[in-house]
């Protein structure tokens, strides 16, 4: 029987980036939005966050050829991208940046007329959705113009049926937003609502953290993938690269 998943799926949070710095200060200053030229799709890493993605890219390296990822799928997003080429160049992926997949259902969540708005933001301007998140929850609720985290989950779910019939048996790199690791990690291990939220008030995903699924042929009647590690920092700290946190731009709608 054919197998359905791939050997080892990695699922990486681009580096810090441009809006995440924005945002922390914005925060501090108190304003009520975050000041960034760029769309959201265009913004860049920070240069710490290229730093984090050198770092990840010469983890990656250590690992023997035929253990390394010889597929890479990554948000469209210039700060996913530009963290898997750095990977790349770092030396961590043999998988040339022209071979990448870009595949825009890894992109990250849609804030709608909430986005750039810091938490008092959107108090003040969209008091109707501060309230309408406190009734329905992160998990459910969808801001005009923009996602909630079903949403999310299920674009999700066709990427990961895209995964199991071109890429079974290989070793897949997924490069994308804090959402998106938390959303496939729901997927995978076949979560309940209240289960992922709770890993998400836990802590955020750590930029260029690592999480990675092994598969196990005895997990299921066909095999299944099995979470080997989670939210990883330690290939950061291993290359001095200081470790970051900080949710994207309007973190209240995440």
């Amino acid at each position: 029987m054919q197998q359905r998943w791939p050997d080892r799926l990695w699922i990486v949070r681009h580096g810090e980036s441009a809006g995440n710095v924005a945002r922390d200060a914005a925060h501090a200053a108190g304003l009520v939005r975050i000041d960034i030229d760029e769309r959201d799709v265009d913004v860049p890493l920070s240069p710490l966050g290229e730093r984090q993605s050198d770092a990840l890219g010469r983890w990656f390296a250590t690992m023997p050829a035929e253990e390394r990822p010889d597929v890479v799928l990554t948000s469209p997003y210039r700060r996913a991208l530009s963290t898997a080429e750095r990977l790349h160049r770092a030396g961590g992926l043999p998988v040339d940046p022209t071979d990448f997949v870009i595949d825009e259902r890894l992109r990250e969540k849609e804030f709608g007329v909430l986005d750039r708005l810091t938490t008092a933001g959107i108090r003040q301007e969209f008091p109707d959705q501060a309230g309408f998140r406190r009734l329905l929850g992160k998990f459910y609720h969808r801001p005009p113009g923009g996602e909630s985290w079903c949403d999310v989950i299920l674009r999700l779910r066709s990427a990961l049926d895209t995964i199991s019939l071109h890429h079974g048996g290989q070793r897949v790199l997924i490069v994308g937003h804090q959402v998106v690791v938390l959303c496939l990690r729901y997927l995978l291990e076949t979560m309940r609502e209240d289960e992922i939220l709770a890993i998400d008030a836990a802590g955020d995903v750590a930029n260029c953290s690592v999480t990675e699924y092994r598969f196990d042929a005895k997990a299921g009647p066909r095999g299944g993938l099995c979470l080997h590690r989670y939210n990883v920092v330690a290939p950061l700290e291993e290359a001095g690269a200081p470790v970051t946190a900080e949710p994207d731009a309007a973190v209240a709608a995440r």
